[in-house]
């Protein structure tokens, strides 16, 4: 499965990006292989499927160790790393294609905050009394 969500030429690409794992001298259990946690994140990435139903036993990690890895991964800016390794690449290859670039206005901070909303109107006391209960 790790050869469909995460080839071999995309691994040896990305490999020296992620943090080496070492088993800790007091014992215990060895860390997971970096490849087997990001497949397993990649599948539940792919498929949509909550965490917890991550198939253990078809990865060999529990869904506790992928999403732990992959806070550590976020925090360390690695998809940042990543994003940069790539861009370089296709920069390099002159196959960076300017065209194709889109920026969301919706998501820029207006200057200052942005209107004021206008303050509520007073509204006076019903005369009525309501025959709603």
């Amino acid at each position: 499965m790790s050869s469909k969500l995460l080839p071999d030429e995309l691994w040896n690409e990305i490999e020296p990006v992620f943090p080496k794992y070492e088993a800790s001298p007091d014992g215990g259990r060895p860390p997971a292989e970096t490849r087997t946690v990001l497949t397993a994140v990649l599948f539940v990435l792919k498929t949509g499927i909550g965490w917890k139903d991550l198939p253990t036993e078809a990865f060999g990690v529990s869904y506790k160790t992928c999403t732990r890895r992959l806070d550590e991964w976020t925090a360390q800016g690695i998809w940042q790393q990543i994003h940069q390794l790539f861009l370089g690449k296709l920069r390099s290859a002159d196959l960076l294609d300017w065209s194709r670039v889109l920026v969301d206005c919706s998501l820029v901070k207006a200057p200052l905050g942005g209107p004021k909303p206008a303050p509520t109107r007073r509204i006076a006391a019903a005369r009525e009394v309501s025959i709603v209960c």
